[in-house]
C-alpha cells in the first residue's frame, strides 16, 4: 500500500514530507525495587521479563510521589506506567482507590478487560468497576460503596454523576491515591 501511495502523484502532491525511520533496539530496565514481588511475578507470568525504560522511570517517579505525564507512541506500554503503580499501592493498602478517566466507554471497557487480566494473574481481589451511562442503577449504588479499588469512568459522568453527589462518594475520595487521565489530548 505504501509503495502504491508513494507512486500516486495526486496523493504525493498533498504530502509535505515522507520519512522512513529505521528500527531501533528496545531500551529496557529491570523492575523497580518498589514493586511488590506479587506484581512482578504476575507481570512475568504474562511474558513481561523487564520494563521499557520509560515504564521503569514512570513507576519510580510515582513511587516518589511525583506527578507524571507519559507521551509515547501507540502500543508502547503507557498503560503499564499507571497500572503497575496503582496495583502496587492497592496490594499494600486494600482501602486505596484510583480514578481512571477515559474519553470513551469503548476504550474504558478495553482497558478494564486488560486490567482484570492482570489482576487475575495477581491472584488477589482488587475491585475494578466502570461507572458510566450504561451502568445499571443498582450497580451504581454498589460502586459508590466500593471499599478500595479502581473506578473507571469518563469526564461527562465525573461531572454529572459523581462530583455533584460527592457526599455519596466520601469513602472513595477519602482513600483516593491516583487520578489517571488517559488520552489527555482528547
Amino acid at each position: 500500500l505504501l509503495t502504491q501511495l508513494r507512486a500516486d502523484r495526486d496523493f504525493m502532491r498533498r504530502v509535505a514530507a515522507w520519512e522512513r525511520l529505521p528500527a531501533r533496539a528496545a531500551r529496557t530496565a529491570p523492575f523497580p525495587a518498589t514493586l511488590d514481588p506479587r506484581l512482578v511475578a504476575a507481570l512475568q507470568s504474562r511474558g513481561i521479563e523487564s520494563l521499557y525504560t520509560h515504564q521503569a522511570h514512570a513507576i519510580e517517579s510515582l513511587a516518589r510521589g511525583e506527578h507524571i505525564v507519559v507521551v509515547t507512541s501507540t502500543a508502547s506500554g503507557k498503560t503499564l506506567c499507571y497500572n503497575a503503580p496503582v496495583l502496587n499501592a492497592m496490594l499494600r493498602d486494600p482501602a486505596a482507590t484510583a480514578l481512571y478517566l477515559f474519553p470513551t466507554k469503548a476504550l474504558a471497557q478495553d482497558q478494564l478487560a486488560a486490567l482484570n487480566d492482570l489482576v487475575a494473574a495477581l491472584g488477589t481481589e482488587i475491585p475494578a468497576q466502570t461507572y458510566d451511562g450504561d451502568t445499571p442503577r443498582d450497580r451504581r449504588r454498589a460502586t459508590r460503596k466500593m471499599q478500595g479499588g479502581l473506578l473507571i469512568t469518563n469526564p461527562d459522568m465525573l461531572h454529572t454523576g459523581i462530583l455533584p453527589h460527592h457526599t455519596k462518594w466520601a469513602a472513595f475520595f477519602e482513600n483516593l491515591r491516583f487520578v489517571v487521565l488517559d488520552e489527555l489530548h482528547t
